[in-house]
């Protein structure tokens, strides 16, 4: 009978996450949010050829991923890095600060994964994307 009243309560605390998340404004905006998307922003015209050509392909994370680098000609490969690098920071950056924004820093995880799902919906046709068991797949 102990298991029962540990898998009720299970379920029970999984429904109320589930109510509480709910709750989260991902459009929060506060100047720090601001600053992260204006970045992102101005990073995506020099990330987007490295999408269509499938060097770089998003992640089911929430992430971007180098994952041909033999697509990116070697002189090119250091600043390719370089822009995942810097993309990579400002993602996980943001899911913290929504987290933040929404009174709840408890949250990024499941922030992040929701705004996974968001990059992945929203690839363009010919954009590689991540799936739940790890293998790439173009879109």
């Amino acid at each position: 009978m102990n298991w029962m009243k540990t898998v009720t309560g299970m379920l029970i605390g999984a429904a109320l996450v589930g109510q509480v998340w709910a709750a989260a404004d991902l459009e929060v905006n506060t100047p720090a949010i601001s600053q992260i998307k204006g970045s992102m922003q101005s990073r995506h015209g020099a990330l987007a050829p490295l999408y269509a050509s499938g060097a770089v392909g998003l992640t089911k994370d929430g992430l971007v991923a180098l994952r041909d680098a033999n697509a990116v000609p070697l002189p090119q490969r250091a600043q390719a890095n370089q822009l995942v690098s810097e993309e990579n920071r400002d993602r996980g950056q943001l899911y913290k600060e929504i987290a933040r924004a929404n009174n709840h820093p408890e949250w990024e995880a499941e922030i992040r994964s929701t705004f996974a799902q968001r990059w992945i919906d929203k690839a363009q046709g010919g954009w590689f994307v991540q799936k739940p068991g790890g293998e790439w797949v173009k879109k």
